[in-house]
C-alpha cells in the first residue's frame, strides 16, 4: 500500500511542479496584457460610448421639444449640448 502511494506521488509530483512553473512564467504576461487592456479602448468600446452619447442627446432633444410644445414656444436645442 505504501509503495503504491509513493509511486502515485512520484508520478503526480512532476506534473504539479511543471504546472506551477508554467503559472509562474505566465503571470507577468497576464499582468502586462491586463495593463494594456485597461490603458487602451477597443473600437467596440468607443462605438458603445458614442452610441450612448447620441442616445442621451436624442433624449434631451425629445424632452426639450415636449417642454416647448407644452409652453407654446420654439424648442431651444442649445440646452442639449
Amino acid at each position: 500500500m505504501r509503495t503504491l502511494f509513493i509511486a502515485a506521488l512520484a508520478l503526480a509530483l512532476p506534473g504539479c511542479i511543471a504546472r506551477t512553473a508554467l503559472d509562474v512564467v505566465a503571470l507577468p504576461v497576464k499582468a502586462a496584457s491586463a495593463a494594456v487592456d485597461v490603458a487602451t479602448t477597443s473600437q467596440s468600446e468607443a462605438d458603445e460610448k458614442r452610441g450612448r452619447k447620441i442616445r442621451r442627446h436624442e433624449e434631451c432633444v425629445g424632452k426639450e421639444e415636449r417642454r416647448a410644445r407644452r409652453q407654446d414656444r420654439e424648442p431651444d436645442l442649445s440646452r442639449c449640448e
